[in-house]
């Protein structure tokens, strides 16, 4: 079953309710569509646009999997709310890997890094999820 842009972003913005990216702060996830109305290939230079970034600002493209590595795996440690989250980002994971496609994480700027998880959706167009990390 093909899910319309709305869908998809309905189900992801569901799936962050309430999840936080952990940094040396934690912030909330937004789901977003990204909608051209003709056939676009993402880059660094129109991702800076889209999100109202100076061109010389500095983007790094991260590997989906990659980049939620340390959230989706399991350890002994995890008090059993930590192990509930790190079940929930295993969800999203394999929900963003069922309905994007060419999925990649651009992290723009250095210290407050606006982050910006986005993939193919089946019409053509982009959507994800956009959260912040600071790293100091």
């Amino acid at each position: 079953m093909t899910l319309t842009n709305l869908e998809i972003f309905e189900r992801l913005h569901e799936a962050v309710k309430g999840l936080l990216w952990t940094s040396e702060s934690d912030y909330p996830f937004e789901a977003f569509i990204w909608e051209f109305g003709e056939k676009i290939s993402l880059g660094n230079e129109i991702v800076l646009k889209i999100t109202k970034h100076s061109l010389e600002t500095t983007v790094k493209v991260v590997e989906f999997e990659r980049f939620f590595r340390g959230v989706i795996t399991e350890r002994d440690l995890h008090n059993p709310e930590e192990a509930k989250i790190v079940i929930r980002y295993q969800e999203l994971v394999w929900m963003m890997n069922q309905y994007l496609h060419d999925l990649k994480v651009y992290r723009i700027g250095e210290i407050e890094i606006d982050i910006y998880i986005v993939g193919k959706t089946p019409t053509g167009d982009y959507g994800g999820l956009a959260t912040v990390s600071i790293e100091t």
